[in-house]
């Protein structure tokens, strides 16, 4: 999902045409964390999601749609009020959290077992 997203941010971006040090200055985080958001080697796009989909002037859930043409036009379908709206956005937050709460755990997980090898193998040398 995270590649997904990393490109769906990258194609926006230059059909914006904007650099990676427009958008990191945007953001308010370094060329190299932005550009890590766009290769999918970082998370963080997440934490701005708000201020990417006022970039883009896409909804948040725009993100994680299959669909990968016309972002634009599915923004522009506006279905309800405000309050729609809003409460769509408010679930669609929870839904990041939630799905990044679950690559977390994976990846604590994955270190969990590492620690456990490196501390095997620490015991093997020690003999």
């Amino acid at each position: 999902m995270t590649n997904n997203v990393a490109e769906k941010i990258k194609r926006l971006r230059k059909s914006k045409g904007f650099s990676q040090e427009e958008m990191a200055e945007k953001l308010h985080i370094s060329q190299s964390a932005y550009a890590r958001i766009e290769t999918g080697e970082s998370h963080s796009w997440a934490a701005h999601i708000e201020k990417l989909s006022e970039i883009f002037e896409i909804k948040p859930e725009n993100f994680l749609s299959d669909e990968t043409n016309n972002l634009e036009q599915e923004n522009t379908d506006q279905k309800g009020g405000m309050a729609f709206q809003f409460v769509g956005t408010i679930n669609t937050i929870n839904s990041l959290s939630e799905k990044l709460i679950e690559q977390y755990e994976g990846r604590i997980e994955e270190l969990k077992t590492q620690v456990k090898e490196l501390k095997e193998e620490i015991k093997i040398l020690k003999k």
